[in-house]
């Protein structure tokens, strides 16, 4: 998570969360994209658009498709309740040590 600029203790906004995940699922993408449709222009050939066109609309459309669906993800991800907020940090936050509640017993000095 990027660290906030400024002063203050808030996070990123709902809308820069849209835009990091858009990005990332985008390289993703574009990544996947030029590896199967590098593969696919070696088995079956370029066809009538070419070797970089045809690459190129591989990448797009992966780039595309990751990009939304990651976007929409990582906003429905990091848009929570109040109240779930709250129980996870109750949840991650130390034990506390409790002192004993019961006297302790004396020793017997005869033992």
């Amino acid at each position: 998570m990027p660290v906030p600029v400024g002063g203050g203790m808030t996070g990123p906004s709902t809308f820069d969360k849209l835009k990091m995940g858009g990005m990332m699922g985008g390289s993703v993408g574009l990544i996947i994209g030029f590896i199967f449709g590098a593969t696919n222009i070696m088995r079956f050939g370029p066809g009538p658009n070419g070797m970089l066109r045809t690459l190129g609309q591989y990448m797009l459309g992966s780039a595309a498709t990751f990009g939304f669906f990651m976007a929409i993800g990582t906003t429905i991800r990091t848009d929570s309740s109040p109240i779930a907020t709250e129980a996870f940090s109750r949840l991650r936050r130390q034990p506390m040590i409790m002192p004993r509640q019961y006297p302790r017993r004396a020793q017997n000095e005869n033992n």
